[in-house]
């Protein structure tokens, strides 16, 4: 499939069908990287220190930043070294065999893609391929994975079961701070976990296009594991801030599920992708999806007469059909939830 990205080698200039208007392109200035974005330490409370002031700090950096770095998380260096290094093997297979998970079907367990699901309709292309399958239970997905290379379904499997545990202790220590009872994210808010893996080649002219739109993401939480090529950039304050990859750190960011949950306390804000002139990246995402008929609503312990209920009571699926009808804008799709008064 000459189609993916990941097939190509030495590009030497833009195709055009990859560049973008002048009013949609990053442009050549250089976006600042932030260097006040929160980093939580778990180290602390694996040693049984009063987990009191991890937990504010993943709350105070939830609502201000919308997202955070995690250190001394439990998922092991090992595993998260193995883990790229078999996603790097999967992108340079040989065309043929990447062919056979080629698709643009969202219903598709296990899929590879270039740009957007909606390649064939777009009318500009991003600097990516993707590849994304469901990951949870591992059992019941694992015999859709990749048999190449070799330890693929071995690694990304014990991967997919860490991170998960480790996205499910961060919504504890949410539920923590914000006085909901534990557990409260287990069952049919996290039923259903993806991993999406961005593999971006070098590209001849970042300033003219993105290696992923700008989106905010729209299920309960999101775990990013970034190489060391920067590229990652979030919208606050009205500016683009740049992401300086931490060694061995995991990225968190809590999706539009959890701002609506939490009445509005957690932000989730967008994000995109700029893409390198010299070298590749690639980016491990992990992301933990509610159950298409489970009621979303603000949760009662955070609803009172000093805090409104900001949001109506809807299914996940109705949240994601809008979500995407209005072309995966946030704001816009919320305003169909919102309870004005």
């Amino acid at each position: 499939m000459e189609v993916l990205i990941s097939n190509w080698s030495n590009v030497q200039s833009m195709p055009e069908s990859f560049v973008f208007p002048p009013e949609r392109r990053p442009g050549k200035n250089l976006v600042p990287v932030c260097n006040d974005i929160p980093v939580i330490d778990l180290k602390p409370i694996d040693e049984d220190h009063d987990p009191a002031e991890t937990i504010q700090q993943i709350l105070k950096a939830s609502q201000e930043f919308g997202f955070f770095q995690v250190i001394n998380h439990g998922v092991s260096e090992v595993l998260m070294d193995d883990t790229m290094s078999v996603f790097k093997e999967f992108f340079g297979l040989p065309a043929e065999y990447k062919a056979s998970f080629y698709s643009n079907d969202i219903n598709r367990s296990c899929r590879l893609y270039t740009s957007t699901l909606n390649y064939d309709k777009e009318e500009f292309h991003y600097w990516r391929d993707n590849f994304t399958h469901r990951c949870h239970p591992v059992d019941d997905y694992i015999q859709f994975w990749p048999e190449k290379p070799s330890r693929y379904r071995d690694v990304v499997g014990q991967y997919s079961v860490e991170v998960r545990k480790f996205l499910l202790r961060i919504l504890d220590l949410m539920c923590e701070g914000l006085g909901l009872e534990l557990r409260y994210f287990d069952g049919e808010f996290s039923k259903n976990q993806l991993l999406s893996v961005n593999y971006h080649v070098p590209c001849p002219d970042p300033s003219l296009t993105l290696g992923m739109p700008e989106h905010s993401d729209p299920n309960l939480i999101s775990m990013l594991q970034q190489c060391d090529v920067p590229g990652l950039q979030f919208l606050k304050d009205g500016q683009w801030i740049g992401v300086e990859p931490l060694p061995n750190a995991l990225l968190v960011i809590p999706g539009l599920q959890l701002r609506a949950i939490s009445n509005d306390k957690f932000q989730s804000p967008k994000h995109r992708v700029v893409t390198h002139s010299k070298e590749a990246r690639t980016t491990i995402g992990c992301f933990l999806i509610p159950s298409n008929d489970v009621c979303i609503e603000p949760a009662r312990a955070l609803v009172n007469s000093g805090s409104p209920q900001f949001y109506r009571a809807y299914k996940y699926q109705e949240f994601f059909s809008t979500f995407t009808v209005k072309g995966c804008d946030a704001d816009a799709a919320f305003e169909s939830f919102k309870l004005h008064g």
